[in-house]
């Protein structure tokens, strides 16, 4: 199961991470704790929406162990939600986006991270433990932070 949604590990992995080291230790740290914690796994929800939880618990936790690994990202770790640009006008927004996105806190990552997905409110309510009117009030507080960021 780990297999056939590994890319979900990936892309939390390289989110939090530019240096291919710690994504690498992110990603094992990531696998073993799905190892350790899969009897608490229950059919009341998707596979990959647990995965999604316990991969999002496990990079806050592994960056509060070591605050010195808490980097900026760089737009490459987010390369998995461009689209190609239709015109240079738009491919130099989304620069401007992921350089946005790299200045939000990890909470703020982790959220995003779900939203550019194209989950919805109650499965990113459901992975992070937010309620789903929270998740929206953050949604909203990201995107309007993102719009300040990129207007200055």
């Amino acid at each position: 199961m780990i297999r056939e949604h590994e890319g979900i590990i990936y892309k939390i992995s390289r989110v939090y991470f530019d240096q291919e080291e710690d994504q690498k230790d992110l990603y094992q740290e990531i696998v073993y704790q799905l190892w350790k914690s899969y009897d608490s796994f229950d059919d009341r929800s998707k596979w990959s929406t647990w995965m999604y939880r316990v991969a999002l618990n496990t990079a806050i936790s592994f960056l509060k162990r070591d605050k010195s690994k808490l980097k900026k990202v760089s737009s490459e770790g987010l390369d998995n939600f461009k689209m190609e640009p239709f015109d240079p006008v738009m491919e130099e927004r989304i620069e401007w986006l992921y350089k946005s996105i790299q200045e939000l806190s990890v909470v703020e990552k982790g959220i995003i991270l779900l939203y550019l997905e194209g989950k919805r409110h109650e499965e990113i309510a459901s992975i992070t433990g937010f309620s789903t009117t929270n998740v929206g009030t953050r949604i909203s507080r990201i995107k309007e932070k993102l719009k300040r960021q990129i207007s200055n």
